[in-house]
């Protein structure tokens, strides 16, 4: 498979960058802002860096060429997630992983579900609901992360997950976790179709994270 990492330079995307260069043999197209500069290549003959930025469809249309699945690393931008929607719809580029955050459907309750809210801002849960309706009415075959608090501890890959409708549990996760979720989904993207996934570490769940 070719995979394209939008938002390319972030933490979790440097991670899933790693783990497929070193545990697949897929080639990856890497997307991001001053990303000639921002990005190492390790495997010249796997990786490709184009700089740019999602917002603009021309440059993602370009990126999409060949590529069969997509990760998304950030659902902050309305603009960029419409963008990404629509090239991938017009390219016939079918399958998405996207990167939100946790409360955009109310789900987590008690008094991590109150802290979260308070340190996010209603605004933020707002604009990233949003961006979710965007790809669950889209024609994408696309799995959307709700990620918890994030932390990083090398070698530690516990995930579980939520579906949409059930209560979010877990204060939080590592980014390597998230990282190996992604990994899992590329390989099996049929498993995770169509579905919207509370991701945290099992035994978490607390009223805020450990890291607070």
């Amino acid at each position: 498979m070719k995979i394209l990492i939008l938002g390319a330079a972030g933490q979790i995307s440097r991670l899933v960058t790693e783990k497929l260069l070193t545990e697949s043999n897929h080639s990856l197209v890497l997307l991001a802002r001053n990303g000639l500069n921002r990005i190492n290549i390790t495997d010249v003959n796997r990786e490709h860096v184009i700089d740019g930025d999602f917002t603009d469809i021309n440059i993602v249309k370009k990126a999409l060429e060949g590529i069969d699945a997509v990760y998304l690393n950030d659902l902050n931008s309305l603009a960029g997630v419409g963008t990404v929607v629509e090239a991938m719809e017009s390219c016939n580029v079918n399958i998405l992983i996207a990167a939100s955050i946790l409360g955009i459907y109310g789900e987590v309750p008690g008094a991590f579900g109150k802290w979260n809210e308070r340190m996010v801002g209603t605004s933020g849960i707002k604009r990233h609901r949003q961006a979710a309706d965007i790809i669950e009415n889209s024609s994408l075959c696309y799995t959307i992360l709700r990620l918890t608090w994030l932390y990083n501890q090398t070698g530690n890959i516990d995930y579980q997950v939520t579906q949409k409708g059930e209560p979010f549990v877990g204060a939080q996760v590592t980014r390597e976790a998230v990282a190996q979720l992604i990994l899992d989904i590329i390989e099996n993207p049929k498993g995770y179709a169509y579905t919207s996934l509370g991701v945290s570490e099992p035994n978490t769940d607390w009223s805020k994270p450990s890291f607070y």
